[in-house]
């Protein structure tokens, strides 16, 4: 499968979209920016959907859903949202199609013009908060702890497979607080639930801070951020959690009756991730031999390849396999047992090393004789014989060595990428020469930072949370700083 297949050295652009179509994870469609997410693909999703959403479970959240239609007026109440969005969106202006009078197709009935146009669901803040204004009437309602799975448009003129497409899947929590400390604890806590998830099932290294105020939310007070390093020293975005203030509260007029009677907006949060994630994990641990999938989100953990010849010899290798299959799930590893006879082995160790398997157990007729198997490892690509008595344990943990060598992998890169600098000539140097992140003093001005965006295409990423206070001088501008924040050419 890796036949014609480019390195990342060579071009990590054709690397990146060659692999995630000849892995099975996704093509693109007839729709222009629109992408098919095939079925091997799905299941990384399926994983990732299952384990967020028990997360959100687990902090008092509850699912619902809301239209993907949003009135165009809706988009007017909050100024800067509507800024935010407004050339992305997608707009329904006719309700019905006829036939052409020249018999050739169809075409949109004129006479089916909306009274008002419908927006496409870009994100939902608007259609939410007019459906809470419904809902909200004291304290006793509060908080209102809502998520939603859903898909979105974005009108996307260049669009890439999962990282930047015109539709797009993803969740998106909104929530409604009588204080302004717990909506500020809550857009903190789901940042956490994001660097958690990113780091403890993904394996990817994240830092965890906020935004500047040019590269916050449409509508927000404060966007809290996680940001990974990808491969190729670009940063990508990984997951948000927005402080909306009372915003939109007061952009659709919703208020509480509080504890002592009076009435008073409430406060708001929304965060979200999408199936960029899955560009982040396809970027991050891959190789020039294929995919690598953390085995905490592969949808096969262990793939067992039988050698044979003969039915017989099938039967006879199936004796032994089929317990130590069953053995394995039900230590809750997902195993699947690949006895087609219309492929040979080889081409099916190719496969399941694209598909980036985290473990493949070979098995043979002389196997069986010596009551042995050989264990291929996808993260290093090693081999070793094991006693067939010891592979429901050692399978276990050899699954956590290569969750663990994943991330430190990661995390050891994302180290030697990350630069100081003192000086605009090392900061310019350093982007060209070597890109990752760079740690930079920053003067606080949205003028320095659109300059330094125009003139070098990098922008900050984000200011670490754990950034300690550190007298210096900005990188650009030369003006007094008092910290310094990363930045990065992006995704």
């Amino acid at each position: 499968m890796a036949k014609d297949f480019p390195t990342r050295a060579e071009n990590y652009s054709q690397w990146y979209n060659d692999l995630v179509i000849k892995a099975d994870l996704a093509e693109n469609s007839a729709v222009r920016g629109c992408m098919v997410i095939k079925p091997y693909g799905y299941a990384i999703w399926e994983r990732v959907q299952a384990v967020l959403d028990k997360k959100f479970k687990d902090t008092g959240h509850s699912n619902a859903y809301f239209p993907i239609f949003i009135p165009k007026s809706f988009f007017s109440k909050e100024a800067s949202h509507v800024e935010g969005f407004a050339k992305e969106c997608a707009v329904v202006t006719h309700y019905r199609l006829k036939n052409s009078p020249d018999g050739k197709g169809i075409i949109v009935d004129e006479d089916a013009k909306l009274e008002e146009e419908l927006i496409v669901r870009p994100t939902s803040e608007t259609i939410i908060w007019d459906t809470y204004r419904t809902w909200i009437k004291s304290y006793r309602d509060l908080p209102i702890l809502i998520n939603q799975w859903a898909n979105v448009v974005r009108w996307e003129m260049r669009t890439r497979l999962f990282l930047r497409t015109t539709e797009f899947l993803w969740q998106e929590g909104h929530t409604a607080h009588a204080t302004r400390e717990e909506a500020i604890c809550e857009a903190e806590t789901m940042l956490n639930v994001y660097a958690d998830f990113a780091e403890n099932w993904m394996a990817i290294p994240v830092i965890r801070g906020t935004k500047s105020p040019a590269e916050r939310f449409a509508g927000a007070i404060e966007t809290y951020a996680i940001e990974a390093l990808m491969q190729d020293g670009k940063a990508l975005q990984a997951g948000t959690s927005h402080f909306l203030g009372q915003n939109f509260a007061k952009a659709f007029d919703v208020k509480y009756l509080n504890r002592e009677n009076q009435l008073d907006f409430v406060w708001a949060t929304s965060w979200g991730v999408s199936t960029r994630l899955m560009g982040a994990l396809i970027m991050t641990h891959s190789d020039d031999h294929g995919l690598v999938l953390p085995p905490k989100l592969a949808p096969i953990q262990v793939a067992i390849v039988p050698v044979f010849k003969t039915a017989e010899q099938l039967a006879q290798i199936s004796e032994t396999v089929l317990p130590m299959k069953a053995a394995l799930e039900a230590k809750g590893v997902t195993v699947k047992y690949d006895n087609r006879d219309t492929h040979k082995p080889g081409w099916k160790f190719s496969e399941y090393e694209f598909k980036g398997v985290p473990v493949r157990l070979t098995i043979g007729p002389r196997d069986i004789e010596q009551g042995t198997v050989e264990v291929a490892r996808r993260d290093t690509l090693e081999k070793e014989t094991l006693q067939i008595t010891d592979i429901e344990n050692k399978i276990v943990h050899l699954l956590d060595q290569i969750q663990q060598n994943l991330y430190d992998r990661a995390f050891a890169f994302r180290e030697n990428n990350t630069f100081r600098v003192d000086s605009w000539d090392e900061f310019r140097k350093v982007l060209d020469e070597k890109g990752g992140f760079i740690s930079a003093h920053w003067d606080g001005t949205a003028e320095t930072e659109e300059k330094i965006k125009e003139e070098t295409k990098a922008t900050i990423r984000v200011i670490p949370l754990d950034n300690p206070m550190e007298a210096g001088k900005c990188v650009y501008s030369g003006k007094p700083s008092n910290q310094r924040v990363l930045f990065a050419r992006a995704y």
